[in-house]
């Protein structure tokens, strides 16, 4: 635990609050070790459900949990309309990238330019030194000052993937108070504060969908990116036709609407030409990729290749590799053994043991014939 969760003295803190019960625990635990708590929702953009329907992100309900939480703690409590940027930043994002043939993940965005940028900015300008979240992730504070970024205590929920992005600036001024729990020890924290949201339901990503189905949402709201289109052998054999590349993801096997002596598989996206490239299990797998838009945590990219460990997907284990630093905010990485779904558009994040090194988004991948 932090120095900084553990001496306090009387330091502002800003919890951005959910109404769940992570965020919920973080701000009571901040109250009981003596911060000045102010607990904020951001109102985000979400679709019209529709009579009858509820999406996922900032229901009346959800909104009505947070602010009893912050009665029950004492602190004041503000809801932030963040519809418009959370609109054009993220959502607006989410649609480019698959139109442009990638598989981003929206919840790096969302902390990168919302959370600890938009709602940071907020939190210090109502005098705060903090802004605390209900991440599952810790940091520690390194003998040069610097701040280094940890996975969580829970592996099982850990969230140091999405928070790759903060840069020593940000990580200066947050806090991530579950980080030392496990989720049932939350659970047990949220029942000893006599929160009524101890059992409630962890929230899911992609909050802004209606229904969770992004597929629906991208046909609706980005028709050009989910044109029909061949699917073809990396030799060239056409096999059949595929409803819209963001229909599928590296690695599926069915529902491809094809038939063949053996198991193909997705191995790739042509978005240039808007063709599905299939091939055998054998053909699965790349040996390495390169990632832009890196954010070394330490705010220096090294200056010598080194070995990592690198995750390619929020819920992938790491994986062995030797990471070259590469000009303009890139990253070469060579995994020790193929890997079979890496796809551009997702984080590449690099780990050292708990520490996160940094961050990029996937670009490229390399192949062994690369």
């Amino acid at each position: 635990m932090t120095d900084r969760m553990t001496r306090p003295g009387r330091s502002r803190v800003v919890v951005a609050m959910s109404g769940g019960v992570d965020s919920s625990v973080a701000a009571a635990l901040l109250v009981e070790r003596g911060y000045d708590v102010i607990g904020m929702m951001l109102r985000l953009w979400s679709e019209d459900c529709g009579e009858g329907g509820s999406n996922r992100c900032c229901t009346p309900a959800q909104m009505a949990d947070a602010r009893r939480i912050a009665s029950q703690l004492g602190i004041p409590f503000y809801v932030i309309d963040t519809q418009d940027v959370f609109r054009r930043t993220i959502v607006q994002f989410f649609i480019d990238r698959y139109a442009a043939g990638e598989t981003p993940n929206p919840c790096l965005e969302c902390n990168r330019h919302i959370r600890f940028d938009w709602l940071l900015n907020h939190a210090m300008a109502l005098g705060a030194e903090f802004l605390a979240t209900g991440h599952y992730a810790r940091t520690e504070r390194a003998p040069d000052g610097r701040v280094r970024l940890m996975a969580g205590r829970d592996a099982g929920k850990d969230q140091s993937y999405v928070l790759s992005v903060l840069t020593q600036e940000k990580l200066r001024h947050a806090l991530f108070p579950v980080g030392d729990f496990t989720k049932p020890e939350v659970r047990a924290l949220a029942d000893r504060f006599g929160l009524p949201v101890a059992q409630k339901h962890d929230s899911q990503d992609l909050c802004f969908l209606a229904d969770g189905d992004y597929r629906r949402f991208l046909a609706q709201h980005a028709p050009e990116a989910v044109r029909p289109g061949p699917i073809r052998t990396r030799d060239g054999r056409e096999l059949g036709r595929h409803t819209g590349l963001p229909n599928y993801t590296i690695g599926q096997r069915k529902g491809l609407g094809i038939s063949a002596p053996e198991p193909l598989y997705v191995l790739e996206t042509d978005a240039a030409h808007n063709v599905l490239i299939v091939g055998t299990r054998e053909e699965l797998g790349n040996v390495g990729l390169v990632a832009g838009r890196m954010n070394w945590v330490s705010g220096e990219p090294p200056a010598e290749p080194f070995r990592a460990e690198v995750k390619i997907r929020y819920k992938a284990r790491s994986a062995p590799a030797a990471i070259t630093p590469l000009p303009s905010d890139g990253a070469r990485v060579r995994f020790d053994a193929p890997q079979r779904d890496i796809t551009p558009g997702q984080g590449a994040v690099i780990y050292d043991g708990d520490e996160v090194l940094g961050g990029g988004i996937i670009a490229r991948v390399e192949t062994e014939r690369d």
